[in-house]
């Protein structure tokens, strides 16, 4: 990391070194510009891995779903009864390496604001950018959503998120309610289901059960759909929620043992359980709130970037309402591979906005 007082000019600052900023850093590089030269990387986490690193243990690389290699290298020999959170965090260390990305850690970003001379002014823990252009790719894990109900306060039980998910041991013997249908919402609660004494499953919606084949024009219309909030500047869904959810054996199983036996949302919260409209009653121990995350974007406030509609209107990864500021990783670019086409796009798009001359002559 390099210490700084003064303000330092710098034609990108990337925020965010998961799949989609080192994406960005890959193109930034490939295209002739040199880190801590042309670019230099921000990342908040400790080490390497993006949000992998704060994945619970039980979920070993060979259950994760469409994880797509970087640009530039794969990733290969991979066992996949690791922790994910470990096979991902080596790769995403020897990545950065091998293409010398230089990623600055840990730097909290506090605010970027409109600065002088047209630059944007990043204000972040090690001191301040001023940078011509920004690639923000802070994706979501930072920002866990809880809903709020009535009488959650009272709970006398533990309440958690999915993000501090430790794994199907500590429920062990336990009664839980787990709130949430999307994947880790039904991951968590087939694991817990082994050991805990009962467990309840809550929804708002129907959950929707994916049968058959997702290729490539089912993938096309789901991003498609993701496209068309962000374009309206309404907030992002994830591609999951517009695809359903697969239908694995696995999950097969858990339908035909109970374990998937769905009920409608909770009217509000005892101390010692939760409640509904018409009178049932279920008592917990413990809820676990797999209700999925926001975008970390708040540090872009002061731009006043967000529409009415609460989201930030993006053509392709260019925020509407600053050409300077390229979002990767936001709404259809959230999946892994779309990180990746996003991190190429902003950079095609950076290159232009800067007049940068084509990468042999520099």
């Amino acid at each position: 990391m390099n210490d700084f007082v003064a303000v330092r000019d710098i034609d990108v600052v990337v925020i965010g070194a998961g799949q989609a900023g080192l994406s960005a850093a890959y193109h930034l590089r490939r295209s002739g510009l040199e880190p801590d030269r042309d670019f230099v990387v921000l990342d908040h986490a400790p080490r390497p891995g993006g949000a992998w690193q704060f994945r619970w243990p039980s979920l070993t690389y060979g259950r994760v779903h469409g994880m797509h290699a970087l640009p530039g290298m794969e990733l290969t020999g991979a066992d996949d009864r690791r922790p994910s959170s470990d096979v991902i965090g080596e790769y995403f260390t020897t990545y950065e390496d091998r293409f010398d990305l230089r990623v600055h850690r840990p730097v909290e970003v506090s605010a970027v604001r409109e600065g002088e001379r047209g630059r944007l002014r990043v204000e972040t823990s090690e001191g301040t950018y001023a940078t011509r252009a920004l690639i923000n790719a802070t994706g979501t894990w930072d920002r866990p959503f809880w809903p709020r109900y009535q009488g959650q306060e009272t709970f006398r039980g533990r309440q958690l998120h999915t993000a501090n998910y430790p794994g199907p041991e500590e429920f062990a013997g336990r009664r839980v309610v787990v709130v949430g249908g999307g994947a880790s919402g039904t991951q968590h609660l087939m694991e817990i289901a082994e050991v805990a004494a009962e467990t309840t499953w809550v929804t708002r919606r129907e959950p929707v059960f994916r049968e058959g084949p997702f290729g490539e024009r089912e993938g096309r219309a789901a991003v498609a759909m993701v496209e068309e909030r962000v374009r309206r500047g309404l907030p992002p869904q994830s591609v999951v929620s517009v695809t359903g959810l697969p239908l694995t054996d696995a999950i097969r199983g858990a339908r035909e043992r109970g374990v998937l036996d769905r009920n409608p949302m909770f009217d509000r919260i005892t101390p010692t359980g939760v409640a509904w409209a018409d009178g049932r009653t279920v008592d917990a121990d413990v809820i676990l709130w797999a209700t999925g995350f926001r975008a970390a974007i708040d540090h872009l406030a002061p731009l006043r970037l967000r529409e009415q509609g609460g989201g930030i209107r993006v053509e392709g990864t260019r925020a509407v309402r600053d050409e300077r500021v390229h979002l990767v990783g936001y709404g259809p670019s959230a999946s892994t591979i779309g990180a990746n086409r996003a991190g190429r796009a902003a950079v095609t798009e950076i290159r232009r906005l800067l007049d940068l001359e084509p990468a042999a002559s520099r």
